[in-house]
């Protein structure tokens, strides 16, 4: 009864129209239907109206639908490509904040069980603590003075015009010449830098912030206090990433060795192995030293032992996440999805990794017989940090020389570090991210081929039969037209070059270049290493560096944390030294 008094009320509707319809004379035609929507054509080609009309090009409101004036073409196309440019950089840097899982699990990984949540618990927290840092004072004193930095003739910022806002430079003038020292404005993203291209660079930047903050959580790792920790994470993220970062990336005195001593285009760090891995090595090595190794580390006769990690599993698990976190690292570091050079950047990243990878693994075997699984980690890592700074500016068969080059010195470094030196480094990170961010910063001074960079640090190197005119882009009128003047005659200007750029197809060779990154590499050990001392010092005696013996030897989990990353069974601590 129910179920055909439903039906009668579904049906009743259909049954009175067509009564209705029967019964009625014949109407006058009823007035014309709007037009049918276009139809789908996302699978045509070439496509249809649906993928876009002289309607979709109208700024804001057309005066007339079926015509689009000059001035709203050239809108349309150049919002178009910052548009491309603010997604393909904001998507490249949440590639690289997802790095972060990649360092958490390599770290917990190669630690020991007992001091797993502790060793998660930093990798996490210092995502927190090293933005909220950058946000306060890092981001103005690294790129406060973006906009006044030695740029190509003709730059544009790739991001969009709001970057002109970012035009306070502290410099000093020496010898004739002003040099950068920190950037003046951006402090807590303040009203005065609301845009959106200095919110995407922002947040661009943080995540290799984050990088460089997490570098020193392994080297410390399972005795390092989680109190001093929180205060080194605000530490981290406020001052000495942001200071190196201005001297090289926001126009300051290192990227400006180009136009006031003629070394090269300046310092040059494409993405970062100078900036971000080698800061974070040297303040990694300094903690290291500082806080002494884990009890049980070195025998009594002052030779290291070693103290295998609980999860070879999770380690190789984040080191690909890691790996595909550097295809938004590398390429990202373009701020440009319409620059081409991306491709060149992503595949040379994949050959450097790879090489350091096989070249590690190939040492380890021959010298002990077996393929080491944590160095096969290691030997990729080393090869992506290496090539981090070169990756645009070599050829495919520099970057595997690159990272061959750092597969292998990962492992001197390795046993350098811990039989030479005496530094209890847990996870290598002062031999993957210090050695090797080193030699990435170097090797750009030996294998740039000068297909790429021209007019880098507001430098250009023109050459016409042999012959080499250096043009620094003053902005004065007579320098612009010069430069039209040679260009327009046939001088090629070149990018940067090595000293072994002709090898590898360059026209000539920079050894100014090599000086350039010289430079920069021994002004980061001393300054950031010095720094590090003087605050790992300061800040202990606010709360101790270390944890209690006793805690170090029972695990850091419950006393430092509260909780047991594996509650559900009975550790065994098999990989503690016994005396």
């Amino acid at each position: 009864m129910r179920w055909g008094l439903l039906a009668a009320l579904a049906f009743a509707p259909l049954v009175r129209a067509d009564d209705t319809m029967s019964s009625m004379p014949a109407a006058a035609p009823a007035a014309a239907a709007p037009a049918a929507p276009q139809a789908p054509d996302s699978i045509a080609y070439p496509p249809g109206a649906n993928a876009g009309t002289a309607m979709d090009l109208t700024w804001p409101i057309p005066a007339d639908a079926k015509k689009v004036s000059m001035d709203e073409l050239i809108q349309n196309v150049a919002h178009n490509k910052i548009s491309i440019n603010l997604v393909w950089t904001l998507v490249t840097g949440f590639l690289v904040m997802f790095m972060q899982a990649g360092f958490a699990m390599v770290e917990t990984g190669l630690c020991r069980a007992k001091n797993a949540a502790h060793t998660m618990s930093m990798n996490f927290m210092i995502y927190a603590l090293g933005m909220l840092g950058f946000w306060i004072c890092g981001f103005g004193i690294m790129f406060g003075g973006y906009w006044n930095g030695p740029v190509p003739i003709g730059w544009q910022p790739s991001l969009g015009q709001g970057l002109a806002l970012l035009n306070v430079e502290h410099s000093v003038t020496l010898f004739g010449h002003s040099w950068g020292l920190f950037g003046g404005t951006g402090f807590f993203l303040s009203p005065s830098v609301f845009d959106t291209a200095i919110f995407t660079l922002f947040l661009f930047q943080m995540v290799f912030m984050d990088t460089t903050a997490t570098i020193p959580t392994g080297s410390m790792a399972e005795r390092w206090s989680f109190k001093n920790f929180m205060l080194y994470g605000f530490w981290v993220g406020m001052f000495p990433y942001a200071f190196f970062g201005n001297w090289v990336w926001g126009g300051g005195w290192l990227a400006q060795l180009g136009q006031n001593l003629g070394l090269g285009h300046g310092h040059v760090d494409f993405a970062g192995s100078s900036v971000v891995h080698l800061t974070g090595g040297v303040i990694a090595a300094v903690g290291a030293y500082l806080i002494g190794a884990r009890i049980g580390k070195f025998g009594k006769d002052g030779k290291p032992r070693a103290i295998p990690g609980h999860d070879i599993v999770i380690v190789f698990t984040g080191t690909f996440i890691l790996a595909f976190g550097w295809f938004g690292f590398n390429p990202g570091s373009t701020l440009a999805g319409t620059d081409h050079r991306i491709a060149v950047v992503a595949v040379n990243t994949m050959l450097a990794g790879s090489a350091g990878a096989l070249v590690t693994t190939l040492i380890m075997w021959f010298k002990f017989g077996k393929p080491d699984p944590s160095f096969m980690c290691n030997g990729l890592l080393a090869g992506l940090v290496a090539i981090t700074a070169p990756c645009a500016f070599v050829n495919a068969t520099g970057a595997v020389i690159i990272g061959g080059v750092a597969g292998a010195l990962v492992v001197f470094a390795v046993f350098f570090v811990e039989r030479t030196v005496k530094l209890d480094d847990p996870v290598g990170a002062i031999s993957v991210h210090g050695f090797n961010g080193a030699w990435g910063a170097l090797s750009v001074g030996l294998f740039a081929n000068g297909s790429y960079g021209a007019g880098w640090g507001g430098v250009h190197t023109l050459i016409k039969g042999g012959v080499i005119q250096v043009i620094n882009n003053d902005a004065a009128p007579e320098t612009l037209a010069k430069y039209a003047k040679l260009t327009s005659e046939g001088w090629a200007d070149q990018g940067v070059t090595g000293i072994f750029g002709p090898l590898f197809g360059g026209a000539y060779s920079d050894w100014g270049q090599l000086g350039a990154q010289t430079t920069a590499v021994l002004t980061n050990i001393v300054f950031v290493g010095a720094f590090a001392f003087v605050w790992f010092k300061l800040s202990g005696k606010i709360f101790p560096l270390r944890v209690k013996p006793e805690d170090e030897v029972g695990g850091l989990d419950m006393p430092e944390m509260g909780a047991e990353a594996y509650p559900d069974y009975q550790l065994t601590d098999r990989s503690s030294p016994r005396d």
